[in-house]
């Protein structure tokens, strides 16, 4: 199983249009970038590829790091920069199948799978599939389980990506909060690599209206506001986890240039073989 890293920023990326702090200064300066959150699995056994969320920046990402395009996709939750860059598959595959959750979200009326099927139905080569979440399904070859994670208002989910022949694990937390239940934690536990919501230092959670939440014993908020956790709580939650190795992803501009490109936070284009 390989897995490349095509965008590990938040919703703005980094270096943010516009911004000249001093974190999108040294992005700039190192030439090292994050985009807008997706991640690659190719299967090399069967020769297919699995995508995680379609990035605002999908054409760019395929584009840089030249991974083959995806023969199977997930959604995890319908954010814009998880969701809308489904659109770039116009004319650039010729079928699609899409796993996204069932579950009706109270706040859309909707399940994830329902709202992708009805903002995207010009796509003649998605196939949308209902997934339920907890139930493995499976896909290019690997075994895949969408897990409930909590990232308010909307439904949202994590993801475990098992190959059932060597049984190479990856798991992702999702848009999440620390708060993510204990079942989906049991699904998600043992991986060889985690990548984990750790979007900003627990040091900033009183810049945030709502503050922190989800303190550890020493008092640092492993949640920051009530949808994202700090880069503490996404530590916590990978060594609650065992995670053999975590990658800290969604990473927010914000962070202190002297902190911001420093293990284990991500960047664009890293790649892993499981």
């Amino acid at each position: 199983m390989r897995v490349t890293l095509l965008g590990t920023g938040d919703t703005t990326g980094t270096p943010t249009v516009g911004c000249d702090c001093d974190t999108c200064t040294a992005a700039r300066e190192r030439g090292v970038e994050r985009t807008r959150f997706s991640v690659h699995v190719e299967n090399e056994r069967t020769g297919e590829s699995l995508l995680i969320d379609f990035s605002p920046d999908f054409r760019y990402q395929f584009l840089r790091d030249d991974v083959p395009l995806p023969d199977a996709a997930v959604i995890t939750h319908i954010h814009f920069d998880h969701l809308d860059g489904l659109g770039n598959v116009f004319r650039v595959v010729d079928s699609l199948e899409v796993y996204a959750a069932d579950e009706t979200d109270p706040q859309t009326d909707k399940s994830v799978a329902e709202t992708v099927r009805d903002d995207y139905h010009y796509l003649d080569p998605v196939t949308v599939v209902p997934t339920t979440p907890l139930e493995t399904v499976h896909s290019c070859g690997l075994d895949v389980t969408l897990v409930p994670v909590e990232h308010p208002p909307l439904v949202c989910y994590g993801l475990a990506i098992e190959d059932p022949w060597t049984g190479a694990k990856l798991s992702i937390t999702g848009d999440t909060s620390y708060d993510i239940p204990e079942e989906s934690r049991a699904v998600l536990a043992d991986a060889d690599l985690l990548l984990a919501d750790g979007i900003v230092p627990a040091s900033l959670c009183e810049h945030h209206p709502l503050g922190g939440r989800h303190e550890d014993s020493e008092g640092t908020p492993r949640t920051f506001g009530t949808k994202h956790m700090t880069r503490e709580g996404a530590l916590a939650m990978a060594e609650q986890l065992n995670a053999d190795r975590t990658r800290l992803v969604h990473l927010a501009h914000f962070y202190p240039a002297e902190e911001a490109f420093e293990e284990p936070l991500a960047i664009d284009g890293e790649e892993y073989v499981l």
